[in-house]
């Protein structure tokens, strides 16, 4: 019989940060293979709950990190991560008084970021999505702040590129299309 302290603390943890290792699951692997990363996130805690620091999130998702890269490979990733990506803009949950240009100014920053490789979407994704300080995603990528600053910046110009790309290319993520419409 599992003490039942643990059995606390493990539902207290699961309840508190399920929802974030989700989402950041998502932005590795998409929808369809998320709950699989982030449960086996959970399972990891549980076996090593001894090693889980009090501030958990940042280990969860250093966690959440390795299995994915375990588990499903970079081709994988990729078409449930564009998969997603269409996904995410036919919602209707838009706000604002011209649809349509909320809709298309998030086309164009969704397909900057689907052109993105793996680790600059990853290091956008942990600060601005996950809204992890430097210090804790530097924990999660494995690396010194300062690395992660200098991967930041990176990351952030080639966003840059890729947002005036995709405002020069009229192609839409919402119908598929590869080819230019121009």
């Amino acid at each position: 019989m599992e003490d039942p302290d643990s059995l606390v603390w493990f539902t207290e943890l699961f309840e508190a940060y399920f929802e974030r290792v989700y989402a950041y699951a998502v932005t590795r692997v998409g929808g369809g293979l998320a709950e699989e990363v982030a449960s086996e996130t959970f399972n990891v805690a549980w076996r090593r709950r001894e090693a889980v620091p009090e501030e958990a999130l940042p280990w969860l998702l250093g966690v959440a990190r390795n299995v994915a890269r375990n588990q499903f490979r970079a081709h994988a990733r990729h078409e449930s991560l564009a998969a997603e990506l269409r996904s995410w803009t036919t919602r209707s949950e838009l706000i604002g008084e011209d649809v349509a240009d909320t809709v298309a100014e998030r086309d164009v920053l969704l397909r900057g970021l689907a052109a993105l490789n793996e680790t600059d979407r990853e290091v956008l994704t942990l600060t601005a999505w996950q809204g992890l300080s430097a210090a804790d995603a530097a924990g999660v990528l494995g690396c010194t702040k300062a690395t992660f600053y200098m991967r930041l910046h990176r990351a952030r110009k080639h966003l840059e590129q890729a947002v005036a790309n995709a405002e020069q290319d009229p192609i839409s993520i919402l119908d598929g299309s590869e080819e230019s419409t121009s």
